[in-house]
């Protein structure tokens, strides 16, 4: 569908938001509540209308509110002031109030997602020094970048996730880009008798050696930046450059923290009774910390994710151990060129992590994202400073040992 008002268009089909016919970049989740008030314009929308729409029933504070209102008006050019489109109606809630026309979009036959915006992966395994046969993915070709695993992932799965795909499908176009599912996960085996660090540290080997790579950069997300920076600190002579996203050295039960304790029992706590659905009181906590800005689609695909990379007494096994790392003593010796990306205001990983990581390997270079998702999402402000970022850091190493594309 078509929304015309003004010199605005609206494409609900592509999620697309022009001006004039030049694109305007909103997050997800200000997208789903521009459609929420224009589809409801002839009434007041209330906050609790807007809560079950747009975040699914989740706990959104006030503050969160208001700011993706003052988004929603900014993209559109309007403001708290004017309120030419959008009117605070006080003590009730919102209205859209400008002149709305409607058509269907033209039906000009599209590609599928994975002919235009996914290359073709391919998949192998290998065997780890304890017998666990791990999976793993190469695509593209160039410098070699290989991603850890971190907490969940699924080959197949993630490669066509709206969450995951466009930052794979990226990194794929710039790079050789290895992937692979951790013990526990996706294609790799499920019924292993080791879930620990010792053991992540094992699949990464595992690929390595396999593979057979010699030199190549390292990306670190969240539970996956401590096996990345262990290795680092082993193998100097491998490890050309290491990336770091949304990171910790500690996990919540090692940070000396009451607060990190208590949240990590409060999630496992939820976890058996709510693994995987998507109206359950689990996701909903979950993806209020993982997506607070997750569009409706994302949060069921996280929610799709979860049953099928693993079940719940495994992902509970697999949070424990994420929950018990510790690298803070290895973080000196990381001798190799480090970039360390964090979000702001990340509710899963406190900046803080991201700050200590960076203060403490040497030379490291420490960028903040304005952006609350733990999760990397493709249409927020900070996605393509994330991506430009990643870019600049793989092409500064390729050329220093010098790679060609």
């Amino acid at each position: 569908m078509l929304i015309s008002f003004g010199d605005f268009c609206i494409d609900t089909d592509r999620r697309e938001l022009k001006r004039g016919g030049t694109d305007i970049a909103v997050e997800p989740q200000v997208f789903d509540l521009l459609i929420c008030l224009i589809e409801n314009r002839h009434r007041v929308v209330s906050r609790d209308d807007l809560i079950a729409d747009v975040w699914n029933g989740r706990i959104v504070s006030e503050s969160t509110l208001a700011t993706r209102i003052n988004m929603a008006r900014r993209a559109l050019d309007d403001n708290g002031e004017a309120q030419r489109l959008i009117r605070t109606i006080p003590r009730k809630g919102f209205r859209f109030v400008g002149e709305v026309s409607e058509a269907p979009a033209a039906k000009t036959p599209q590609p599928a997602m994975s002919a235009v915006s996914i290359p073709p992966q391919s998949i192998g395994f290998c065997r780890t020094s304890d017998g666990v046969n791990i999976a793993f993915a190469t695509a593209g070709s160039g410098p070699l970048l290989l991603k850890t695993a971190n907490w969940l992932n699924h080959l197949e799965h993630d490669w066509q996730s709206p969450i995951w795909s466009p930052l794979f499908a990226r990194l794929a176009a710039l790079c050789q880009f290895v992937r692979y599912d951790g013990r526990g996960n996706g294609l790799s085996d499920r019924d292993v008798a080791d879930i620990s660090f010792a053991g992540f540290e094992r699949d990464l080997d595992a690929v390595v050696d396999t593979l057979g790579l010699a030199r190549f950069v390292l990306f670190g997300l969240s539970q996956g930046a401590a096996t990345a920076i262990a290795y680092a600190a082993r193998h100097p002579e491998r490890v050309s450059g290491l990336i770091v996203y949304g990171g910790y050295a500690q996990g919540r039960n090692r940070r000396d923290s009451p607060q990190d304790i208590a949240q990590a029992q409060a999630v496992l706590g939820i976890m058996r009774q709510g693994w995987g659905q998507e109206d359950s009181a689990y996701m909903r906590a979950f993806s209020s910390l993982y997506l607070p800005n997750g569009s409706r689609e994302q949060i069921r695909w996280f929610a799709d994710m979860q049953r099928q990379t693993t079940d719940a007494d495994l992902a509970i096994r697999l949070r424990n151990a994420c929950d018990d790392i510790d690298v803070a003593d290895i973080l000196p010796r990381v001798r190799v060129p480090t970039l360390v990306l964090h979000a702001r205001k990340d509710s899963v990983v406190p900046v803080e992590q991201g700050r200590f990581l960076a203060a403490n390997i040497p030379g490291a270079r420490f960028v903040t994202l304005d952006s609350e998702n733990h999760v990397p999402i493709p249409g927020e402000l900070s996605w393509e400073t994330l991506l430009g970022e990643i870019e600049t850091f793989v092409a500064e190493t390729s050329a220093r040992i010098g790679v060609r594309h």
